[in-house]
């Protein structure tokens, strides 16, 4: 009995000694990206919060001119291949509802490297390398091989101007994702299809820092990725916030692209001629899901003709 109260007392002892010295316990201080060097304090809010921030945002812009520099890349990571290219100086022209231009410059001479428009419903996408032009829906049923062929304005769109929740559609469900490497709120769109089966049509990420909205991911109907966009940086130009930095990766079309933003005007209007595009001249036209049209052939020399004989 006095020998097993000792070893009591001893672990007493040892168990005291872990609770009140610090030299036995480490404290480990959580910095998060973008909240600098002091530990950053989180912030709290609610669902319907958040919902309202997302419309706020979506309705305080009626149209938008900005000037980025874009970096496009192709390829994917799950087929663990992704080719950048060098930097595109272009024009992003928005009008609501659904009027968007994306003009492309080549580095360096400046020409236009790509030209396309779309209304919301039909995209026209104009290439001179290739005097091009290529027209279609905005829907893509299925990825081309040819990945130029896959570029949609509408994808732009869904990524820069995030759509409100349709509170009558969705279920939204709230996440609070916080631990040692993250700090956000998500809101997940939740949608019952019409053979009853509960879908995820989009997740919003909020930053728990600043309550920003940091990433949206749209998915298709048998739940992969459509669109990942991350947004970062966001600055106020003409009294209306915007992220300066955005990431848009389309994995199933194979291509992703990065913006920043150089120079950015909301709400100053444009004309309906800035959002038309006609089909130049001597270039070959081609509707998506069919196949261009083949070159015409030159037409054969005739023997003796063509051809200066010298005497």
């Amino acid at each position: 009995m006095p020998r097993r109260r000792a070893c009591a007392s001893v672990l007493f002892l040892c168990l005291t000694s872990f609770g009140l010295s610090s030299c036995l316990a480490r404290r480990r201080v959580i910095t998060r990206a973008g909240g600098g060097t002091s530990t950053p304090t989180l912030l709290v809010t609610d669902k319907n919060t958040l919902i309202q921030t997302v419309a706020n945002q979506f309705q305080a812009i009626r149209d938008f001119t900005a000037t980025v520099d874009m970096v496009p890349a192709l390829g994917s990571a799950e087929k663990n291949r992704i080719t950048e290219y060098k930097d595109v100086r272009a024009f992003i022209l928005f009008r609501k509802p659904a009027d968007i231009r994306i003009i492309g410059l080549v580095p360096v001479v400046r020409n236009t490297a790509f030209d396309m428009v779309s209304n919301g419903s039909d995209f026209k996408l104009y290439v001179p390398a290739k005097s091009r032009f290529i027209v279609g829906n905005n829907e893509l049923s299925s990825p081309s091989p040819n990945k130029l062929e896959n570029l949609r304005p509408q994808h732009f769109l869904d990524a820069l101007m995030v759509r409100p929740v349709d509170l009558a559609a969705d279920k939204v469900l709230l996440e609070n994702l916080t631990d040692e490497d993250n700090a956000a709120y998500i809101l997940h769109l939740i949608r019952i299809g019409t053979d009853g089966q509960m879908r995820t049509m989009r997740t919003i990420w909020f930053s728990r820092l600043n309550l920003r909205m940091a990433r949206q991911i749209i998915y298709d109907d048998t739940g992969n990725i459509l669109t990942d966009a991350r947004y970062s940086d966001w600055q106020v130009y003409d009294r209306v916030p915007f992220p300066k930095h955005v990431e848009i990766n389309r994995p199933h079309d194979e291509y992703a692209v990065v913006i920043h933003i150089v120079k950015m005007d909301i709400n100053t209007g444009i004309r309906d001629d800035k959002f038309a595009l006609n089909q130049p001249e001597g270039t070959t036209l081609q509707t998506v899901g069919q196949n261009p049209p083949a070159a015409p052939a030159r037409a054969a020399t005739a023997p003796g003709k063509g051809r200066t004989r010298k005497k």
